[in-house]
């Protein structure tokens, strides 16, 4: 059995004032992107990662992340997110057809602690068909109405701010983008899937439970300048949770016990 990490990397940069797709601007000389892959292989319990990429971009990306070798394959995305996980998915599972665990990364989300990945992954492991990492709501939130006028006022107690890896049993995911993509085996390659704002959203419409373990600051999304300033500002003082791009990636086989084997050091 084995674990595949998807990662869509298509969404613009607009509110970062970017030019490139936001996967690809920078933090400490390295995009997002790479942030996020080598955060998923030093958690030594990926793999395989596919990224999804704008059709103008795939060389672009395919060099970002040449580093890691066969461990990460690039294939074109779709016009919506759910259309580049379908697709990542799809050729992930062609890669690895044993795979047991899918998990769904945003690139956004490059400084999440290894420790999120491998509990996510031992969550479904253990039994459960979807998880997600999230962390208590400290504000107070309001329901608005088309106006703007406050219409209810939340518990707090009862609300979670979801982050990624989302992990999912494999045969789950894929059975949610199968029912959900109009009758996926005749479709077309990019046919238009209904769309949710997380891919635990899609599975929670099957009726699939969706068990929460504990997030992460640094799991934070990377979608402002401020954001930035803050991802800089973490990678100088204390480098993606305890991790860098110079943490050695290990294979799953490794991962097992306090003195692991290095597979080599991506830079």
């Amino acid at each position: 059995m084995s674990v595949i990490a998807v990662v869509p990397a298509a969404g613009r940069g607009e509110r970062l004032g970017a030019q490139v797709p936001k996967a690809l601007v920078e933090v400490a000389g390295e995009p997002l992107l790479v942030h996020a892959v080598h955060g998923l292989l030093a958690a030594g319990c990926v793999d395989h990662v596919v990224v999804a990429a704008p059709a103008a971009e795939v060389e672009v990306v395919t060099m970002a992340v040449r580093r890691f070798e066969a461990r990460v394959s690039v294939v074109v995305g779709g016009a919506e997110r759910g259309d580049s996980v379908r697709l990542a998915l799809r050729a992930g599972l062609r890669t690895l057809p044993d795979a047991d665990v899918v998990l769904v990364h945003d690139a956004a989300r490059a400084f999440t602690p290894v420790e999120v990945v491998r509990s996510v992954v031992d969550a479904v492991r253990a039994g459960s068909a979807a998880v997600v990492p999230v962390l208590p709501v400290s504000d107070t939130v309001k329901q608005v109405d088309e106006t703007g006028r406050v219409v209810a006022t939340p518990e707090r107690a009862a609300l979670r701010i979801v982050q990624t890896p989302q992990a999912f049993a494999a045969a789950v995911l894929r059975r949610a983008y199968d029912i959900l993509a109009a009758d996926d085996e005749s479709a077309s390659p990019v046919a238009s899937v209904p769309q949710a704002t997380d891919d635990a959203g899609l599975v929670e419409r099957l009726g699939v439970p969706v068990r929460t373990v504990p997030g992460h600051a640094h799991a934070f999304k990377v979608t402002t300048p401020f954001d930035l300033a803050l991802a800089d500002a973490l990678l100088v003082g204390h480098p993606a949770g305890g991790m860098s791009l110079r943490t050695p990636v290990v294979g799953p086989e490794q991962a097992v016990g306090a003195a692991t084997r290095p597979s080599g050091d991506p830079r």
